[in-house]
């Protein structure tokens, strides 16, 4: 035994700070990411973190300095939430620049319709009918004859045979805002039932204040199922109940025969200048509008080639004489005289019924424009599309899109699905045609009660179709000046009806005629454009700046906030959870078992400390603090091999002041 004893006396000598370092490691509890729990987690990192605020929390003595520096530290940490949301908003804002150049301009498509799409003259034969009942529902129920007013004749005295037309659409006459409606046509009185829909635009009002005349639209498959259209104007509702028979008819003829019943560039233009030269109808292209007939489209680009302008004002401009032929208009269908007019892009689709300007006869009408280009920032500043591609509608137009293009391919798909056939004044789907009630006795009602939908926004189509991103506009401006003068429209109308002379028959009157000039005002160009409020750079400057303001913190500090509140914290619930499902797995295997644990097991097994729950080796201290299960033995530990304890140093021999006290 006496080596050991002298082996046991060599390792008591330990130089002091060895002892100190073993003292340490005795009494310091486990830290840091390894802690045990997230008290202690969070304890460890205010006292280590950069962030002062957070340190001062552990530190400070006294309750009333702590809520002090916890009511500072939050408060921070709310302005520092706030100013950076507000960071964000602003990073996803778009400031708005104005550049104007002088500079030489690309001349817009200018495109021309006559008000009356089709002549009167060549349409007889297609509307002879219908013009017929007009007739005779204003004789019955306004007294008309021969455009003269009388007094307004008895329903009763309407004798002639039932009409297909007034089948479809009954003329009814309503008295007093009541259910009870007479219809013209048969002079028969009943209740009407459905949803009532008053459009109320009176441009002449029916006779009496208290005359109501509309028409009913029933369902044909259930004949219960109605809705009522009343107006507060008799011309409004003829008018209305005119058009509907007028585009069942015309759904019906070919294209090829509507062009010919339209008016031709010959017909429709009788002078022509552009940029002080003289031009012709090789300049303008035809393409026909279900609603307007053949319409004409100045410098449409088809050709290839876009004419431009380098010099401002009227004399540089379009101008055009156009002859309107007001006797050859259908008097049930327009009740205006006159053209209308449209200025676009080239890869724009001309909406005349939706944004045209209507120009007078016996006037010259100047339109000057000023040429604007716009461009938006599209997502996530705005919600606009840049080609339409993202959007779930097929384009009927074969032009650039759109959101009127969006909107109107939107409803006619939606008349296709619901009605079975495609609105007339729309372009077709593939597939598809038109309405008309000899195949479709059904599509008058849908298309009302679809249309009643589409104004409602419940369709959908409003929140499917977006703005486009980019788009040009050209602002006008309109004034009107007589014309021709009273001096001068013997010789004016006499020159130009010998140049018409060898197509018409007759003097030509002012009345038949209109003068447009279309020019720039200048040649500005002006280019709005949408430009980041902020770049990333600048973001992360600002954010920067906020957390070093409030809380004294940088990048690592936050990658420290990001490690500790989240990862450790996270790992720690998870030991936890670990722990518990190891626990109660071997709880159930022993229960299925039946057999009480044995203290060969749990010797063999060992426990677990609640010290260090973590799968690293324990330290000296956590390994002190292990308890010991109850009604087991003492662990035995072997008697150490000495010879492990000696130190191999790099002197030859220990310095005197590093021996103990009682060696000596």
């Amino acid at each position: 035994m006496a080596p050991s004893g002298a082996e046991g006396g060599r390792a008591t000598t330990m130089a002091p700070g060895k002892k100190i370092t073993a003292r340490i490691k005795r009494t310091l509890p486990v830290r840091g990411p390894q802690a045990p729990t997230l008290s202690e987690l969070m304890r460890w990192y205010c006292l280590n973190t950069n962030t002062h605020g957070c340190r001062r929390i552990v530190v400070s003595r006294g309750r009333l300095r702590r809520f002090i520096w916890i009511l500072l530290t939050l408060s921070a940490v709310g302005l520092i939430l706030w100013q950076c949301a507000e960071l964000l908003i602003n990073y996803y804002s778009a400031s708005v620049s104005v550049t104007v150049q002088f500079q030489k301009l690309p001349f817009p498509a200018v495109t021309i319709c006559n008000i009356n799409p089709y002549k009167y003259s060549a349409m007889k034969d297609y509307l002879s009918e219908l013009d017929k009942e007009t007739k005779k529902a204003l004789e019955t129920f306004y007294g008309f004859s021969e455009g003269k007013s009388k007094v307004r004749r008895s329903v009763d005295e309407w004798n002639s045979t039932a009409s297909d037309f007034f089948k479809q659409i009954p003329l009814l006459q309503f008295e007093d805002f009541s259910r009870t409606a007479t219809d013209l046509h048969s002079g028969q009185k009943r209740r009407i039932e459905g949803s009532v829909f008053h459009k109320d635009s009176s441009i002449v009002n029916s006779g009496d204040s208290n005359d109501i005349i509309g028409f009913q639209l029933c369902d044909a498959n259930n004949s219960s199922e109605c809705a009522l259209y009343t107006f507060s104007s008799g011309v409004n509702a003829i008018q209305e109940w005119y058009k509907l028979h007028y585009m069942n008819i015309m759904a019906q003829i070919p294209l090829e025969t509507k062009e010919k019943l339209s008016y031709s560039a010959d017909d429709l233009l009788l002078t022509c200048f552009f940029d002080g030269l003289s031009c012709d109808k090789r300049h303008f292209t035809r393409f026909h509008h279900p609603l307007h007939g053949n319409c004409y489209t100045f410098n449409s680009g088809e050709s290839g080639t876009v004419l431009s302008t380098s010099t401002a004002g009227s004399e540089y401009g379009l101008q055009v004489v156009l002859y309107i032929d007001e006797a050859d208009y259908n008097p049930f269908l327009v009740t205006s005289t006159g053209a209308k007019i449209i200025v676009h892009d080239q890869n724009e689709y001309p909406f005349i019924e939706d944004i045209g300007t209507e120009i007078e006869t016996a006037a010259a009408t100047s339109i000057g424009m000023h040429f604007t280009q716009s461009r938006k920032l599209s997502k996530p500043y705005s919600d606009c599309t840049e080609t339409g591609e993202d959007i779930p509608v097929e384009n009927l137009y074969n032009k650039s899109y759109s959101l009127q293009i969006c909107l109107h391919s939107c409803f006619q798909k939606a008349m296709v699905d619901s009605c079975g056939c495609a609105q007339y004044a729309q372009p077709l789907p593939a597939g598809a045609e038109y309405c008309n009630y000899k195949k479709n006795p059904n599509w008058m009602y849908c298309y009302y009660k679809l249309h009643e939908k589409f104004v409602k926004e419940q369709l959908g189509c409003q929140q499917i179709c977006k703005d486009a991103c980019s788009f040009k506009e050209w602002a006008l401006t309109t004034s009107i000046a007589q014309w021709p003068s009273a001096v001068s429209e013997d010789w004016m109308l006499r020159v130009l009806s010998w140049d018409k002379g060898q197509k018409i028959n007759k003097k030509l009157n002012k009345t038949d005629l209109a003068n447009l000039m279309v020019f720039y005002k200048d040649l500005n160009e002006r280019f709005i454009s949408e430009n980041p409020a902020n770049t990333l750079v600048i973001l992360l400057s600002n954010f920067g700046g906020q957390l070093g303001l409030w809380m004294s913190c940088s990048v690592v500090c936050v990658i420290e906030i990001v490690e500790v509140f989240f990862i450790d914290s996270f790992s720690i619930v998870m030991r936890r959870q670990w722990q518990k499902a190891k626990k109660w797995w071997n709880n159930r295997k022993r229960d299925r078992s039946g057999k009480p644990p044995q203290a060969s097991d749990l010797e063999r097994q060992g426990h677990d400390n609640p010290a260090c729950i973590d799968e690293d080796l324990p330290t000296f201290n956590t390994a002190l603090r292990l308890p010991v299960p109850q009604g087991s033995p003492l662990p035995r530990t072997p008697p150490p091999n000495y010879s492990t304890l000696r130190l191999e140093t790099a002197f030859t021999e220990q310095l005197p002041d590093t021996l103990e006290v009682g060696q000596h």
